[in-house]
């Protein structure tokens, strides 16, 4: 895996030569990620961006399940080095390179009321988070819905619960909440979580109820607690920066008007609905154990969690700020 250094030699080295190479009117540009067609991604990020731009004559060719490349840690290289024009992935994945931007995934850190993708951008059009999206251009930038429990025989009440467990986590910021409640953290890609559960290499999941679905871990997973803190998952779309400056001006402004907000929120609402249809469906299932913490069960989590976001945060140089300007507070 490339350091972010590399990265971001990688990245200025990539622009120019995509200025220089890059043909003039190109109509079509290559979005390559490493899930299913049918995950949520397809219909609330995909569609809307290709409907948004077709008009204008640009065309977005998809290459879903890694066709371009296996491997989700590699997603924002493929974009820096031009093996994509656009590409979707997870900043957990390659966590130090987004310190900054894994603020919004801590829990607490979203407030009430406000959506992940309004915290991002607010950071981000403050120059707060462009240096860690060397080499592109980012389209989308949105949270998940609230993490939430999955687990293989183990019911999860209080912290307690999660003692000696081994915990599959997307990032630094989940990791570190897991480590607060007694629990081991285990990274990996969230193609792998199916085997990990059904073989015993995982007791359990943090992740948004979404991906209960878009990864059938109803097959494999039985018991699942909703409402504890344990913050949210950040995502990005991003495009080749030199790719994105040789556009014809005509084909750029409608890929303007698309992307930012308009497109992050559409994505972040696909994420949330998605979600929400989970939980109906493995409520009504009948086999599953759904249990949703009180406000008191969810303070003896908090309690555990909320220092973790707070350490955090100070640990980032310029961290207080990030957040600030996260919550809307700057």
């Amino acid at each position: 895996m490339l350091d972010f250094s590399t990265l971001r030699s990688l990245g200025a080295a990539a622009v120019a030569a995509t200025l220089i190479a890059a043909p003039v009117g190109a109509e079509t540009l290559r979005l390559a990620h490493w899930v299913p067609p049918a995950h949520t991604l397809t219909a609330s990020t995909i569609v809307p961006l290709q409907e948004a731009v077709a008009a204008a004559g640009l065309e977005i060719q998809v290459y879903p399940g890694g066709e371009l490349g296996a491997g989700p840690l590699e997603q924002y290289v493929r974009a820096v080095t031009g093996v994509a024009d656009i590409t979707w992935g997870l900043q957990g994945y390659t966590s130090t390179q987004f310190p900054r931007t894994m603020i919004a995934e801590l829990p607490g850190a979203l407030p009430e009321g406000m959506t992940g993708y309004d915290m991002l951008w607010n950071a981000y059009d403050a120059g707060l988070l462009a240096a860690e999206f060397p080499g592109t251009v980012p389209l989308a930038l949105w949270l998940s819905e609230p993490n939430v429990f999955i687990m293989r025989d183990h019911d999860v009440r209080t912290p307690a619960d999660l003692q000696g467990l081994k915990i599959r986590v997307s990032g630094s910021a989940a990791a570190a909440a897991v480590e607060s409640l007694g629990a081991t953290p285990v990274q990996m890609p969230a193609g792998e979580i199916y085997n990990a559960l059904q073989t015993g290499l995982i007791d359990g999941v943090i992740t948004g109820a979404s991906a209960i679905g878009d990864f059938r871990l109803d097959e494999v997973a039985n018991s699942y607690t909703l409402n504890a803190p344990l913050g949210r998952i950040s995502f990005y779309l991003v495009m080749n920066a030199g790719r994105y400056e040789s556009l014809p001006e005509a084909e750029r402004a409608a890929l303007d008007a698309i992307a930012g907000r308009p497109l992050s929120a559409s994505a972040e609402a696909g994420w949330n609905a998605r979600a929400a249809q989970v939980v109906e469906q493995i409520t009504a299932a009948g086999d599953n154990t759904v249990y949703t913490l009180s406000d008191d069960e969810a303070a003896a989590f908090s309690a555990l969690t909320y220092p973790v976001r707070d350490a955090v945060v100070a640990g980032i140089d310029g961290g207080a700020e990030v957040l600030s300007t996260m919550q809307g507070q700057m």
